[in-house]
């Protein structure tokens, strides 16, 4: 099984605490690979929260390569950031020549275009550098938006966080809600994209388990949107589902649980809002999901979610104090990272349930 973990706090804290929280859970991992998402950055790049923050991972031909593309679009560069590398013999670690974190400036003919105008640029942008870094083989983008820092790494937790000197942390690299995954997706092939967390539009999803609908998932969500592409891994269905039904089709959040795990008919046909569910359940039904799983999201109002599969198959626990709330695999991370929290509060969502976290910490739980 894999680790998962995010972490929302009212303090900027350093992804340190990520590595921390994954420590805790070794036994749970494989040493095959890590990747943070930061959200609601601060330190360095606590300034530029409108600015879009491009986080890749290139050769030097396909850092030249996305350098022209974003020149020729008419970006250009506001700050950039490098990880102070720490290349010790013996890490286990299958780094790449260039590591590129930096804020961009929205061409000049965008100086007036709506939010809606810029997200639209930024997902054309993104899809054009992947497929331009894809044809020759020379990098990986992880997410190109606002307010946003992305790394995915192949290798040992251990040594990934050695290599890129993050088991100490700093005021210059900090966010207030981080997610992370201590583990490579080992069901395929081991490709940094497949790695957890997965990021598209604001929207940040991370899954321990697995989802054995994907392939009915995938024929169907690579017709729905230009942005679901990859499908590295079965996880990804769910963050491209959660994204399809709150921002395409600007669905409340709750429909989410109703479309990738429907109650049965008769659950159904007894609730007030019946009429709705059945055309859920009828019209979306490639979208429901199978198979032992948990799943845990970032939406782009900064909120966090935790749904599981309909048996309830995978582990997951939330943990908090005054000013932090985790939600992970297994209770001995947040041990580790809260031991003076009050453990009664703990909860340990049921397979009918949608927990969300808000801006101002309040936990809610939603029954299906």
């Amino acid at each position: 099984m894999c680790r998962i973990g995010a972490i929302k706090s009212k303090k900027k804290l350093h992804p340190s605490i990520a590595l921390k929280l994954m420590r805790s859970q070794q036994e749970g991992h494989d040493d095959s690979g890590f990747a943070f998402v930061m959200q609601d950055m601060g330190g360095l790049f606590e300034n530029y929260k409108e600015l879009p923050l491009l986080s890749m991972a290139a050769t030097v031909e396909g850092t030249r390569l996305a350098e022209d593309i974003l020149r020729e679009i008419g970006f250009s560069r506001v700050m950039q950031w490098s990880p102070d590398i720490n290349n010790q013999k013996g890490l286990k670690i299958e780094a790449m020549p260039n590591y590129i974190f930096e804020v961009l400036q929205y061409p000049k003919s965008y100086k007036h275009a709506t939010k809606e105008e810029k997200e639209e640029l930024l997902i054309d942008t993104a899809i054009r550098l992947r497929k331009a870094l894809e044809e020759s083989n020379s990098g990986f983008i992880y997410s190109f938006w606002p307010d946003t820092l992305t790394l995915k790494e192949i290798g040992s937790p251990r040594d990934i966080g050695t290599y890129f000197n993050l088991w100490e942390g700093n005021k210059d690299l900090t966010s207030s809600i981080i997610t992370a995954q201590c583990r490579q997706n080992t069901n395929y092939d081991i490709v940094r994209y497949a790695a957890h967390p997965f990021f598209i539009e604001g929207y940040t999803g991370l899954v321990n388990g697995e989802n054995t609908f994907y392939e009915k998932n995938k024929s169907y969500q690579k017709r729905l949107y230009k942005g679901y592409m990859g499908f590295e891994s079965d996880s990804q269905c769910l963050l491209y589902t959660l994204h399809y039904i709150h921002k395409i089709l600007k669905w409340p959040i709750q429909y989410f649980k109703h479309t990738i795990t429907p109650l049965e008919y008769d659950e159904i046909i007894k609730r007030q809002d019946k009429e709705i569910l059945l055309r859920i359940k009828a019209s979306l039904a490639h979208l429901e999901i199978n198979g032992p799983n948990t799943f845990l999201a970032v939406t782009p109002d900064k909120e966090m979610l935790c749904v599981c599969d309909s048996k309830k198959l995978r582990p997951v626990v939330i943990g908090k104090n005054e000013d932090t709330v985790i939600m992970t695999s297994e209770v001995v991370g947040i041990n580790d990272l809260m031991p003076d929290r009050n453990i009664e509060d703990d909860i340990y969502p049921n397979e009918h349930e949608t927990i969300i976290v808000k801006n101002d910490l309040t936990v809610e739980r939603w029954q299906q």
